[in-house]
């Protein structure tokens, strides 16, 4: 089946470029290219839209694809075409200009499974129960037992001498390593273990929750749930507990998978009538789930039904389920409430904006391991002005590097200031901690002394209550930081107030006007 509208990737208005020769591109110019997009993209995103995607051929400017259905005709079309031409281009040694007149026509293919790699591995389990991944040698197999949890035979003999080897399909790599089995697409990143992670108060609770976790896997904090803002931490945690476990517990299955994963073959197990395969993949031939960005599934009813009973069976059989989410359970949107019950059943840690002092020492880790000279003075002028995101602020330092070496300069606050600018620019215009007590002091009619006293009238305390919301949603400020800055209080006391302001302004009018006003006066 041919899709017969052909995409032109130029626009309307370009003039006219020269035709393409048919020699100067063909299947090893676009296998080139797919390797050169394979370091751009997330593993992730790489094997479910491109991998599945070959080359037939090339008809003067008319570039054919075959892929398995024409949703992935819309979706590359729209996300990948552009980064397509753009490879295309680099390993033909072309000007992008000669590429600006290509189309591409797509080729439907329903026998083409993008999803193969789902059925690869389930198939192979043999009908006495125990697992085995491609390729495993038959002395490797898991053996299930009675008994608690992970508690499963180890191997009967040493591993052979390949068996780092990687195994490769469409869904993603299945790596079968010497510590322990991680399956699915997103591999474990090495940097990320429990030693690189930088302890402060602000991620002490999720950070010792996770060390207990993959000390003892599937018998305390089960189900650990972590949420948290973007670029804080819970991805590190997660690679940390995955690599803790496999080096401690060798014969387990190890699934890392992202909701947005999880919900793609759950779909295509449906289209493809595998779905018994897909359960056995996830609640049989699974010991640790790690799932990152649980609020995907948020509104998605039949993947959520899916998801519970997935649950249900790897938590009656002590398994361990790690999850990750950007908000506090109760606070996901369209979320089932028995999920969100079982996800509170376990251990709930919060991962918060890190404090001055641990986005200082984030920093200087960061530059030791990449081998950065940075001044004590720019190391403090960089923390104070990135607040919010550790993943901003491990950018941050690159680019500075990146700058100064480029001007073979020293690293000093002059240049930070100047990589910085935009950001410095930006923080105009957000309003400070200050600014929202005084706003809310002359809203409520109260001193700021009241406001960052101990008092606990409701007159003053609601107010203080409505502060507290109002920095933490706006400035990302943590909690421990915001408990100094009311008055010396314990940051629980914040966290309580956060919560308990959020919950008004679903019942309280009063309380919903207040925020409202205040969010016009601070602008």
């Amino acid at each position: 089946m041919l899709v017969d509208n052909a995409v032109d990737n130029a626009g309307a208005g370009r003039p006219n470029a020269p035709m393409l020769l048919d020699n100067r591109l063909n299947h090893s110019l676009w296998t080139k290219a797919l390797e050169r997009l394979r370091g751009r993209l997330s593993a992730e995103n790489f094997e479910t839209w491109l991998a599945p995607v070959s080359f037939v051929g090339l008809e003067g400017d008319l570039l054919r694809l075959r892929i398995p259905n024409r949703f992935y005709a819309d979706w590359i079309q729209a996300n990948y075409l552009d980064i397509l031409v753009d490879a295309l281009s680099d390993e033909a040694s072309l000007p992008t200009c000669q590429l600006s007149r290509l189309k591409v026509a797509w080729d439907i293919d329903e026998r083409l499974e993008p999803l193969r790699a789902l059925t690869s591995d389930a198939d192979q389990t043999p009908k006495n129960g125990s697992a085995t991944l491609p390729g495993q040698p038959e002395h490797l197999r898991v053996q299930p037992v009675p008994g608690r949890g992970l508690d499963r035979q180890a191997p009967q003999s040493p591993a052979p001498q390949n068996r780092g080897a990687n195994h490769a399909g469409a869904l993603g790599t299945v790596s079968q390593l010497g510590k322990g089995t991680v399956e699915g697409e997103l591999q474990l990143n090495p940097r990320y273990v429990f030693e690189s992670f930088i302890v402060g108060a602000s991620n002490q609770l999720a950070h010792a929750a996770s060390v207990a976790v993959a000390s003892e896997p599937g018998k305390r904090f089960n189900p650990l749930f972590l949420y948290g803002g973007v670029g804080l931490g819970k991805t590190h945690l997660m690679h940390a507990m995955g690599d803790a476990i496999r080096a401690s517990h060798p014969q387990v299955i190890i699934r890392y998978v992202s909701a947005e994963r999880f919900t793609n073959e759950f779909i295509w197990a449906l289209q493809n009538h595998k779905i018994d395969n897909f359960r056995q993949r996830y609640r049989q031939q699974c010991d640790v789930l790690l799932m990152d960005d649980i609020q995907f599934l948020a509104g998605r009813e039949q993947t959520q039904e899916e998801f519970f009973h997935t649950f249900n069976a790897l938590h009656l059989a002590d398994r361990q389920i790690v999850v990750t989410s950007d908000v506090f359970p109760q606070q996901i949107p369209e979320m089932e409430e028995r999920l969100v019950s079982r996800f509170q059943s376990g251990m709930v840690a919060d991962v918060q904006p890190p404090e001055l002092d641990t986005r200082i020492a984030i920093i200087n880790r960061k530059a030791e391991l990449e081998g950065i000279h940075l001044p004590r003075e720019v190391a403090l002028f960089i923390a104070q002005t990135v607040r919010n995101n550790v993943r901003e602020l491990e950018g941050t330092l690159l680019r500075l590097a990146v700058k100064a070496d480029l001007l073979k300069e020293p690293i000093t606050p002059e240049l930070a200031r100047d990589v910085l600018r935009g950001h410095l620019m930006h923080g105009r215009n957000i309003p400070s901690v200050e600014a929202i007590q005084k706003a809310t002091c002359d809203y409520f009619n109260l001193r700021l002394s009241d406001l960052k006293s101990q008092k606990r009238q409701r007159s003053i305390s609601l107010p203080r209550m409505i502060a507290m919301y109002l920095c933490r949603q706006r400035l990302g400020t943590s909690y421990p930081e915001l408990g100094d800055r009311f008055g010396g209080k314990d940051h629980t006391t914040v966290i309580n107030a956060v919560r308990k302001v959020t919950s008004l302004l679903e019942a309280d009018i009063q309380v919903r006007e207040a925020v409202d006003t205040l969010e016009k006066r601070l602008g």
